[in-house]
């Protein structure tokens, strides 16, 4: 998987994630499904969903079987950490269902500077990577999921 610089957000989830991974299942996703990831990267790559706000510290595979409860609250474990977006650690954590979701969403919410406005609408852009991966790695069951996703941030 590519981890190179660039100069925003769009351009690499475009180039270093959508793109790359809808190459790796173009057979799942067939024709029409490829020509939906190109479109959405080309909106990714021309910036319409950048925003002004720096790069978070993301847990990287935050889904529900990586949060521990206890009598104390959440304790979130085995990380693949690094910088992006904000929005995607928690639409990892909306994509596969979470215990008290709402609760968390709202909570970020509350405690985030640096939410844009609408950032509910665009859990599902922050999804397609993840289901472009689980397309590659687990098959086509994933592929409409991500094809439907996409579809979401069409023109």
């Amino acid at each position: 998987m590519p981890t190179g610089p660039e100069g925003t957000w769009g351009a690499f989830y475009a180039d270093q994630r959508v793109l790359y991974y809808a190459r790796l299942a173009a057979s799942q996703l067939g024709v029409a499904g490829c020509r939906v990831m190109d479109t959405l990267a080309e909106r990714l790559a021309d910036g319409d969903f950048d925003d002004d706000a720096p790069a978070a510290r993301l847990h990287g595979d935050l889904w529900n079987g990586n949060v521990m409860y206890d009598s104390n609250g959440a304790v979130l474990i085995d990380p693949s950490a690094h910088g992006g977006h904000r929005i995607t650690d928690l639409a990892m954590l909306s994509l596969f269902g979470a215990p008290h979701l709402d609760t968390v969403l709202d909570a970020y919410e509350q405690s985030s500077a640096h939410l844009p406005t609408g950032w509910r609408d665009l859990i599902a852009l922050h999804q397609v990577y993840p289901l472009l991966v689980h397309t590659v790695l687990f098959g086509g069951s994933y592929a409409g999921s991500a094809i439907s996703a996409a579809r979401k941030y069409m023109r």
